[in-house]
């Protein structure tokens, strides 16, 4: 299979951070709104969810290792019910766990394409990716975590608008790495 190119991958992640960033200089209340209504929304919860397990799935059905050739179908089936059955028992918070798991795979998807990148500026991608994969890890655990701090990070306009200014600086920083470095 081939795998996407770094600097492809690099510009959508940056251009994936900015672009809503832009909102939130824009129209700070309202995106103080929807981004505190995020950890609870059920429709976000599903979606997440559903692209987390279908990415997951689809990350065992490539693996080789042959140790458990024989169990996959039975795992791919497994992890099936296990995404939905987290939707219909697990649905407080769903769309942060949801979150979480994408964000862990998203992690190994830029891991795996950052590993024989030439550059050193690499790393923005490889720290990036780790700290994805602690946040993934602490909002599974404790998802109101998250919730908790989106309240702050969004008390007031002024931290509204500073966080969203830091946000569209870096996504432009590094989707500029991906046009110009990779």
């Amino acid at each position: 299979m081939d795998q996407i190119k770094l600097s492809t991958l690099s510009v959508v992640l940056g251009l994936g951070l900015a672009v809503p960033q832009i909102y939130g200089l824009l129209n700070p209340a309202k995106f103080r709104e929807s981004v505190r209504r995020f950890p609870r929304s059920k429709v976000w919860g599903y979606c997440l969810m559903t692209l987390g397990t279908v990415w997951f799935v689809w990350n065992l059905s490539q693996e080789t290792i042959s140790d458990f050739a024989a169990y996959k179908p039975m795992m791919e089936l497994g992890f099936t019910l296990l995404g939905l059955l987290t939707c219909i028992y697990v649905s407080d918070f769903l769309a942060v766990r949801g979150l979480a798991i994408v964000l862990m795979l998203l992690a190994k998807l830029t891991l795996d394409t950052a590993r024989w990148a030439d550059t050193e500026w690499r790393l923005v991608l490889v720290v990036w990716a780790y700290l994805w994969v602690v946040a993934g890890i602490w909002f599974t655990v404790s998802p109101w975590r998250l919730r908790d701090l989106l309240h702050w990070a969004t008390a007031s306009e002024q931290r509204v608008r500073i966080g969203s200014g830091v946000r569209l600086a870096f996504g432009l920083f590094v989707a500029i790495l991906g046009l110009t470095v990779f």
